[in-house]
C-alpha cells in the first residue's frame, strides 16, 4: 500500500485531492515520470507505459524550503520546483518513479544532482547548438539512452511500432492544442490570454490524455462558435499583445492579469507556456528515433546558440496574430533569456517596428506595483 506524506492532513483540499488522484493511478500499476522541459521526448515516456507530468514549480510557497539548500539569487522556477520536492508538498513529485531532466541551464543541472538524492533522476545532456551534424548525432544518443533507462526501469521493451503509435497520438494532441492557442488569431479573441495559460497548465495534471484532448477540442469549438455568433465583425480596439520569454505560470496573475485588466488582450504566447514545442509535428514517415531527435532538437529555446528559430517564430506570429506590442517576461537569474532579450528587442522594434517591453521578475509580490506602473505606461504608449 502506498503511503501519503506524514503531514498530508494539513494540506489544503486541492492538494490533498492531487495526492489521492496520483496515488490511485499508481495503485493501478501506472508508472509516473516527472519532467521539467519541452525538450523531453514525451513519446518515449508514453511508449514505456508511463504518464508524464510537469514538475516545474509555479508558486513562491515552497521557496523558503528550497533556499535552505539553494542560493537566494536563483531562478524562482528552480527554487519552487526543488522546494516542492524537499517539502513533500507536490503529489506528482512524491509519487514519481523517475525524474527526467535536461541541461537547459546551469541552475537546473546542479539542482538535478540534489533531486537525485531524493528520487532517481535521469539527465539528458543537450547539445549547445542545432545546425551541426554532430549535434543531431549527440542528441540522438541521448534519446537512445533515455529509451534504455525507461526500458530498464519499467521492465518493458519500447518497439518501433509502439513508438510510432505514440508519435501519431502525440501529433494529434499537438494539433488540438495548437488549434486552441490559435483562437488568439481571431479579432477579437473569444478567450483571454490569462485563461488560455491557466487552462493549459491545468491540463498537465490530467492523466486521461484522450479525455483532456476531447475537452480542449470541445472548448475550441465552443469558442469558435461564440466568435461567429457574437464577435465576428466587431474588431476590438484593445492592443493585441504577444508574450515571449520564460514560462509564465508562476507570474500569471502578477503579469498576465495586470496586462488584460489594464486594457489589452494577450493573444499569443511565444514561450514554453505557449506554441514553442507544439508548432512543429514529428515526422511520421521517418525512423522514429531519428524523427524524435529532429523534432526535439529544433525547439527554439534561448539555451541554443545561435537561436534563429525563435526569431523566425516571432516574425511569423507577430504577423499572423496581428500583434500591436510584444512583452518579454524573464524570470530572475534566467541568464540565457536575459541576454537574448537584447536581440529580441532589436528584432521587434527594428525589424517588425513594434513596441517592446521587458519585465524581469520572480514569484514574490514585492514588485507588483512597479510592474503595474510599467505595463500601464506601455499600454498608454500603444
Amino acid at each position: 500500500m502506498l503511503k501519503l506524506p506524514k503531514n498530508f492532513e494539513n494540506y489544503e483540499e486541492a492538494r490533498r485531492e492531487g495526492f489521492l488522484k496520483v496515488k490511485a493511478l499508481k495503485e493501478k500499476g501506472t508508472p509516473v515520470v516527472g519532467i521539467f522541459c519541452t525538450y523531453t521526448p514525451i513519446e518515449l515516456i508514453h511508449a514505456a507505459g508511463a504518464v508524464a507530468v510537469g514538475l516545474c514549480g509555479t508558486s513562491d510557497a515552497p521557496i523558503p524550503d528550497a533556499e535552505k539548500h539553494l542560493p537566494k539569487n536563483l531562478c524562482p522556477l528552480i527554487k519552487s520546483s526543488y522546494g516542492f520536492a524537499v517539502s513533500e508538498t507536490c503529489p506528482y513529485f512524491y509519487f514519481a518513479d523517475l525524474l527526467v531532466g535536461e541541461t537547459t541551464c546551469d541552475g537546473k543541472k546542479k539542482m538535478y544532482e540534489l533531486l537525485n538524492e531524493i528520487k532517481p533522476t535521469h539527465v539528458m545532456h543537450l547539445p549547445q547548438g542545432q545546425d551541426k551534424d554532430h549535434a543531431f548525432k549527440y542528441w540522438r544518443e541521448e534519446l537512445i539512452r533515455l529509451k534504455e533507462v525507461l526500458e530498464d526501469k519499467f521492465n518493458i521493451e519500447i518497439t518501433d511500432e509502439i513508438l510510432r503509435e505514440e508519435i501519431k497520438e502525440r501529433n494529434r494532441e499537438r494539433k488540438i492544442l495548437l488549434d486552441f492557442y490559435e483562437l488568439g488569431k481571431l479579432n477579437p479573441s473569444p478567450i483571454s490570454g490569462h485563461k488560455v495559460n491557466e487552462t493549459m497548465e491545468a491540463l498537465g495534471f490530467q492523466f486521461d490524455r484522450r479525455t483532456q484532448c476531447d475537452f480542449i477540442a470541445d472548448r475550441t469549438r465552443e469558442l469558435k462558435d461564440k466568435y461567429e455568433k457574437e464577435l465576428k465583425g466587431t474588431k476590438s480596439n484593445r492592443p493585441r499583445i504577444l508574450i515571449t520569454g520564460c514560462p509564465v505560470g508562476g507570474v500569471r496573475d502578477k503579469v498576465l492579469k495586470t496586462i488584460e485588466d489594464s486594457g489589452a488582450d494577450i493573444v499569443a504566447f511565444e514561450n514554453c507556456s505557449g506554441v514553442r514545442e507544439k508548432a512543429t509535428l514529428v515526422d511520421e514517415t521517418m525512423d522514429p528515433i531519428d524523427a524524435l531527435t529532429e523534432k526535439y532538437l529544433n525547439v527554439s529555446c534561448s539555451v541554443m546558440t545561435p537561436n534563429p528559430r525563435r526569431f523566425q517564430a516571432l516574425d511569423e506570429m507577430i504577423d499572423e496574430y496581428e500583434i500591436d506590442g510584444v512583452i518579454e517576461v524573464v524570470l530572475q537569474a534566467c541568464h540565457t533569456f536575459n541576454v537574448e532579450a537584447y536581440n529580441v528587442k532589436r528584432f521587434v522594434t527594428e525589424k517588425k517596428d513594434k513596441p517592446y517591453l521587458y519585465i524581469e521578475t520572480d514569484y514574490s509580490k514585492l514588485d507588483i506595483g512597479q510592474i503595474n506602473t510599467r505595463i500601464n505606461a506601455f499600454l498608454e504608449m500603444l
